[in-house]
């Protein structure tokens, strides 16, 4: 096998990493150390927290958790909590009744808590939270202890990590969540092809949804820097840029403090990708930026709109691997949907440009390199690894993007897939992405998307019957 269809440094670090069987035990000892059960403890009697969740994000974007009394907290450092291995995979059963991710018989991992990420809740400051790792449990021989691969975020988190220590670089990210907003107050009344866009009155309309979102998006530690009305109920709210594994844990948090408040407000707050034709989906915008220390290397200090040396290099690895990496930036069926609808600002090609919207990779402002193509429903951690990936491969391989708007003979061949059946076959034709990712992740993840097709496909839908039922005599 060459370097290449191995996933190059990137998937070469990786597995050397993954096979880490003493991972549990350092974490274990870490947690255990005096000093850190004593800032823990004190953060808790502080806050007056009664209640913590213990939570992992799962490979669809959700979140699992267990809710412990507070005062056991260095109980819960020693041994963590303990869920069924399919918990990870959204307790997903095939359409042939197999319970995804190792049917029923699967063993349990155990999640050691990271003190470092208790916060109290906001809406119930009675309650906290706090991320855990998964492992697999060391009594299970010579495969236990390693970090459990289904664990994005604490993957991504180790990636990065590795790619920090080869390279020398950081990736800093800003993510521009849109989500769906509906419920009685906040209808929206406009004229025909007019976009409610960016209107006051609409903004209105949502503030008690703003105020809100925002208000708790700060007592977690974001800082909300703007937003707006986009379309029919639709609100884009964004925090400022960070190490990408904070920003990818900031949107899992930020999906709970919109559930939240619309359970408050009586409203209902969706992220899916497309939920109406004719009004723009509810994308998330990837702005990204490598660095090294404290200076952007995407940026060089030139006035006009550019892109540095480094920055076309990552640009054309990014490029290079949108099709094989379109089933994470586009998990859903419905995300596809989003692209057919054109004018509303979806992109649908592996190109790239300057200050232009109908491009994959935009360049808006120097410094930032914007990758439009993922949608509100992605998993964060998954999107940043994948990107991570292929732009190691660029700056590797010194792949060239080409000029805005025409790409070179390195990418001229990437054909974005357009229905998740498609991007199923072009995530299994990367043979760079498919050797850089855990083998067990890329196996369950492309048996999930493929139930979820299959399912789709074998759907009879209402507009088949307004098609078909009488249109043959």
């Amino acid at each position: 096998m060459t370097e290449h269809s191995a996933g190059g440094s990137f998937g070469f670090a990786l597995r050397e990493l993954l096979a880490d069987d003493t991972a549990f035990e350092r974490h274990q000892h870490a947690n255990l150390r005096p000093e850190v059960v004593a800032e823990l403890g004190a953060r808790i009697r502080d806050s007056g927290v009664k209640y913590i969740y213990y939570m992992l994000p799962t490979l669809g974007s959700r979140t699992v958790a267990k809710v412990v009394p507070a005062e056991l907290y260095e109980r819960m450092l020693k041994k963590g909590i303990a869920f069924h291995r399919t918990a990870l995979t959204d307790l997903q059963t095939s359409r042939e009744g197999e319970l995804i991710g190792g049917g029923v018989a699967a063993h349990e991992f155990w999640g050691l808590p990271e003190p470092e990420t208790f916060q109290v809740l906001p809406w119930d400051r009675e309650v906290g939270r706090i991320f855990c790792t998964a492992y697999d449990p060391p009594h299970l021989g010579a495969a236990g202890g390693r970090l459990v691969p289904l664990d994005t975020r604490a993957l991504f988190t180790l990636a990065h990590r590795s790619f920090t220590e080869r390279t020398g670089l950081e990736l800093r990210s800003g993510l521009e969540p849109e989500m769906t907003w509906t419920g009685p107050g906040i209808e929206v009344v406009a004229k025909d092809d007019q976009s409610p866009a960016y209107q006051v009155e609409n903004l209105e309309k949502m503030r008690p949804v703003y105020k809100k979102v925002i208000s708790y998006g700060q007592a977690l530690d974001f800082t909300m820097i703007q937003g707006d009305y986009e379309d029919d109920g639709q609100i884009e709210l964004n925090w400022d840029y960070d190490r990408a594994e904070l920003t990818a844990s900031r949107m899992t948090t930020y999906r709970q403090i919109c559930k939240q408040v619309a359970r408050e407000l009586g409203l209902e707050a969706s992220f899916m990708a497309k939920p109406y034709n004719g009004k723009m989906g509810n994308g998330c915008h990837h702005n990204l930026s490598l660095w090294r220390g404290e200076e952007n290397v995407v940026e060089d200090g030139r006035v006009e709109l550019h892109a540095t040396e480094t920055a076309r290099h990552a640009i054309g690895g990014m490029l290079k691997h949108t099709p094989g990496s379109m089933l994470i930036m586009g998990s859903t069926v419905n995300s596809y949907k989003r692209y057919w609808d054109a004018g509303q600002f979806a992109p649908s090609g592996a190109d790239w440009g300057l200050d232009t919207r109908g491009v994959a990779i935009r360049i808006s402002a120097n410094g930032r390199m914007e990758y439009r193509l993922p949608d509100a429903s992605v998993n964060p951690y998954l999107s940043h690894l994948y990107l991570l990936a292929a732009i190691e491969h660029g700056l590797e391989a010194k792949i060239d993007p080409g000029e805005p708007g025409q790409p070179s003979a390195a990418i001229s061949d990437a054909v974005v897939p357009n229905t998740l059946g498609s991007a199923i076959e072009a995530f299994e034709a990367d043979d760079y992405l498919m050797g850089a990712m855990p083998e067990e992740l890329t196996r369950i993840f492309l048996q999930l998307k493929r139930d979820e097709w299959a399912r789709y496909c074998g759907q009879i839908t209402q507009w088949e019957f307004d098609q078909y039922w009488e249109a043959i005599p």
